[in-house]
């Protein structure tokens, strides 16, 4: 049973309570929004929780052991705190939400409820739906590593090493033109091998995507290409920061990037036609890698 605090519990017990919900919003931008179901702005915790247009909470299952608990947040899209377009950017997705329940008359008076991580939202007809997951979701993530022939590191994180910041592996660029809604022509990168960022990451710093980062799937010359559609948020002039793409591979570890040292794969591990076929006279079986 859930143990609160001796004031709490004793306004709880009175009979006579004057509470509401307050939810607050850390994004992994590292914005900070506070609302409340309550007619009156409140504060704490350095936050103000304003109140939101219809935002409501859903029902909690509560669950034995450690299977994820959901509920979810129901509220109407208004510009001045979450807007359609901060959600179709994804600008919440990931994002941590504490649910507090609080006597309104004594915010001293309160007690955090649940702490959740947005999932799934959806949007229809101007109004949005919030998947709350509890912390056991985090148990349905992969940890660990893979044996695979590819590399599992980004690039230029600490597992890499390479030092990505340098004008060899990094440009800035200007779009010029959106021939379709996932591709954007930009001038910058004339200087440049084509296909020099192809499975690299591109960073917008300005325009409406400011701060969002998207995946190159290709890039040919002044055209990049990108994973997910970014032409209704993207104009004529806004610029972005793109980096050198890698596909993983140990060949272009070592040959584009002189990093063959610090490869996070394991290239040498022989693959099923090898593991599956009959040993012949002419195999070298010394212990040597055996590299296809």
């Amino acid at each position: 049973m859930r143990q609160f605090g001796e004031d709490f519990a004793a306004h709880i017990a009175s009979g006579a309570t004057t509470l509401c919900w307050c939810w607050r919003i850390m994004r992994t931008d590292g914005v900070t929004l506070g609302f409340t179901d309550h007619d009156v702005a409140l504060g704490f915790g350095g936050t103000a929780f304003v109140p939101a247009h219809g935002l409501d909470g859903g029902e909690i299952v509560q669950k034995l052991g450690a299977q994820t608990e959901t509920s979810e947040v129901l509220g109407v899209l208004h510009s001045e705190a979450i807007s359609e377009d901060d959600i179709a950017l994804g600008r919440y997705d990931g994002a941590r939400v504490e649910s507090w329940r609080v006597n309104w008359r004594d915010v001293e008076q309160r007690e955090l409820i649940r702490m959740d991580t947005i999932g799934e939202i959806t949007r229809e007809d101007g109004v949005f739906r919030a998947e709350l997951r509890s912390g056991q979701h985090a148990m349905n993530v992969p940890r660990g590593r893979l044996y695979q022939h590819m590399c599992d590191a980004r690039l230029g994180d600490g597992r890499c090493g390479k030092n990505i910041e340098t004008g060899a592996f990094r440009a800035t660029a200007i779009v010029t033109g959106k021939p379709d809604a996932t591709s954007a022509t930009v001038s910058g990168l004339e200087g440049f091998a084509a296909g020099w960022f192809s499975h690299g990451v591109a960073r917008w710093e300005s325009g409406r995507r400011v701060g969002i980062e998207e995946t190159i799937v290709r890039q040919d010359g002044g055209t990049v290409v990108f994973d997910r559609p970014v032409g209704d948020w993207v104009e004529i002039g806004d610029t972005l920061t793109v980096y050198a793409g890698c596909d993983k591979r140990f060949s272009t570890c070592g040959g584009k990037f002189s990093n063959a040292i610090n490869f996070q794969g394991f290239p040498h591990i022989p693959g099923n036609d090898f593991v599956l076929r009959y040993p012949g006279t002419e195999d070298r079986l010394d212990g040597r890698a055996v590299v296809r």
